[in-house]
């Protein structure tokens, strides 16, 4: 049930709209300010097809294209024009957004990050991509978490962007973290439309949790993303899917109160629970060891696959990027997780 596409909207529902974003070419500041009043006029749109919509989702590159250009003149700042802008459409038109940023980083590449803004103009989440999308993408790895939100209506939310959800790990992360729906925003070109929908769909299964996802779509006259806006039950079916038409806003009602039910009384294939309790028929409580050792591994700091050395790309020269001479300096507090966390306390 997706409410017709989002015409009909039950009391308990959350209804989505997913951007297929014509893919745009921006080169100078000149376009880059089109492309914001762009993304702001499509805000309007959604509102004016979809009365009923909560939550509008524009896809990865929205503002920037996929010309992967770093120049410090087209980075984007979260006090600067371009989020006062979206900002003020999610008041203008009294609904959520999810906008992409490719934000200035003073210390080295810029950070490829996703924003969601309320109806009354806050920022409610703010993420840094994980794992850019190498060797093709440039951008600073996330240093900041997967920040869960509580969205409209209440439906608790994560984002995640592109190639994050390639991992699994990525969605299992935003559901022990209590996400219901994991939006997925992206720049896909048509070449990874198979893995695209298995991911989405399993993501979907392996946490009882509903996925959104939605890509740019179209030509910008070099490179063709491929729109598939698709939202995925928490069973895995596809709930409505999108094709290839640029600007093109897929629709669907969800609904985060039959998630939190499957959550609490499935038996069989209640994966997300049953990962932390194996075989808990046999012995009580589950077994709740970690027996994984790429996760041990990793938090000792020496995993290392058996064919790493054998591995041919582990930077960015064959697509013309220069080998790094930085190394990450590990994670820092996500800011406006902080700032929402003391404000609290205050109050």
């Amino acid at each position: 049930m997706s409410g017709l596409s989002g015409l009909n909207k039950s009391p308990h529902g959350v209804v989505l709209g997913l951007v297929q974003l014509h893919l745009p070419l921006v080169e100078t500041p000149t376009q880059l300010a089109a492309q914001t009043a762009r993304i702001v006029e499509m805000v309007g749109k959604a509102r004016r097809s979809y009365p009923g919509m909560d939550l509008v989702v524009f896809p990865e590159y929205a503002l920037h294209g996929l010309s992967m250009n770093t120049a410090d003149e087209l980075m984007v700042s979260l006090d600067g024009p371009e989020v006062a802008a979206f900002k003020a459409a999610c008041v203008l038109h009294r609904i959520w957004g999810c906008f992409s940023i490719m934000e200035k980083n003073p210390g080295g590449q810029p950070y490829n990050t996703g924003l969601v803004i309320d109806d009354q103009g806050q920022l409610q989440l703010y993420y840094r991509k994980y794992h850019p999308w190498v060797p093709v993408e440039p951008w600073e790895p996330g240093n900041m978490g997967i920040p869960v939100i509580t969205g409209p209506k209440g439906v608790k939310l994560a984002l995640i962007i592109c190639h994050d959800g390639m991992f699994p790990e990525m969605a299992r992360e935003c559901a022990y973290q209590g996400a219901e729906l994991m939006i997925r925003t992206a720049g896909y070109t048509a070449p990874i439309r198979h893995a695209w929908q298995i991911t989405n769909q399993a993501n979907a299964f392996q946490n009882l949790m509903v996925t959104a996802s939605v890509c740019l779509c179209g030509s910008d006259g070099t490179f063709d993303s491929m729109g598939e806006a698709m939202v995925c039950n928490f069973d895995g079916t596809v709930m409505v899917q999108g094709g290839a038409r640029p600007d093109e806003i897929v629709c669907a009602e969800v609904r985060p109160d039959l998630v939190r039910e499957a959550r609490q009384h499935w038996g069989v294939e209640n994966n997300i629970y049953q990962f932390f309790h194996r075989g808990y028929v046999a012995v009580q409580g589950g077994a709740q060891d970690c027996p994984y050792t790429f996760m041990q591994d990793m938090v000792a700091g020496r995993a290392r696959l058996p064919w790493e050395s054998e591995v041919a790309h582990t930077d960015g020269a064959s697509c013309g990027f220069e080998s790094p001479t930085r190394q990450f300096k590990g994670s820092e507090p996500n800011l406006l997780a902080s700032a929402t966390a003391v404000s609290k306390e205050l109050a």
